[in-house]
């Protein structure tokens, strides 16, 4: 595949996106970029910086002049040239960028950087509005999905992982509400893209995910071949 490619991939929080948009990039060459991850570091910078997350127009200008960098092929964040990958990976982060998300003026800004990256590259995007707003004439767009018990799952054995145990239905709960924000925000809903395809991800693994995404783009692509950075 000798043209530059747009992969995005859609879903609620804990359907597998991260995970398989990395995975996906790794094997066909393509640039990965994590879009939730700058929603994050404009919640950490409004964190840091004492912004409270409902100033609008605060929240623009530290969106606005952030300079956001994605190092080793997407895994990790270096933002005013500092490596934030681990800063941002706390649930008090992931609930100020749930918030920071719902601003309009902060969406814009981003999808504008997140529109430049992706016209530099091959690239497989994923966030909550590629499909729809970002890439609408992206080549191929996917919309994963799952449980809410599947994603509540999900969650706990990352946050275990992260040695930060909790409580199921705390999980359930925070996963509930940032659905409930996600899919009710005026600007940008998470919705599926009409001319995207649905994959519910409740049963299968990652390696099954993995394998029937390759499949479907290679079978959406001229000639079969893995797409070219």
């Amino acid at each position: 595949m000798g043209k530059r490619i747009v992969i995005a991939i859609d879903g609620p929080a804990g359907s597998g996106k991260s995970t398989i948009a990395r995975r996906l990039a790794a094997r066909l060459g393509c640039t990965y970029i994590d879009t939730g991850a700058m929603y994050r570091a404009v919640g950490l910078l409004a964190l840091r910086g004492g912004v409270p997350l409902d100033d609008e127009r605060k929240l623009e200008s530290l969106a606005r002049a952030a300079d956001m960098e994605f190092l080793d092929n997407g895994s990790r964040l270096r933002l005013n040239g500092e490596d934030v990958s681990e800063a941002i990976r706390t649930p008090e982060i992931s609930d100020a960028a749930s918030k920071v998300s719902a601003l309009p003026a902060v969406r814009r800004i981003l999808v504008e950087k997140q529109r430049e990256m992706g016209g530099r590259a091959s690239v497989v995007m994923e966030g909550r509005d590629i499909g729809t707003v970002v890439f609408p004439n992206a080549d191929i767009k996917i919309f994963l999905d799952a449980s809410p018990a599947v994603r509540t799952a999900r969650r706990l054995k990352e946050r275990a992982e992260k040695g930060d145990p909790v409580k199921p239905e705390q999980v359930a709960s925070e996963v509930e509400e940032r659905d409930r924000r996600d899919r009710s925000r005026a600007d940008s809903p998470l919705l599926q893209a009409p001319d995207a395809v649905y994959l519910d991800t409740s049963e299968m693994t990652l390696e099954q995910v993995e394998d029937w995404i390759l499949k479907l783009i290679r079978d959406r692509t001229s000639n079969g071949k893995e797409a070219q950075p």
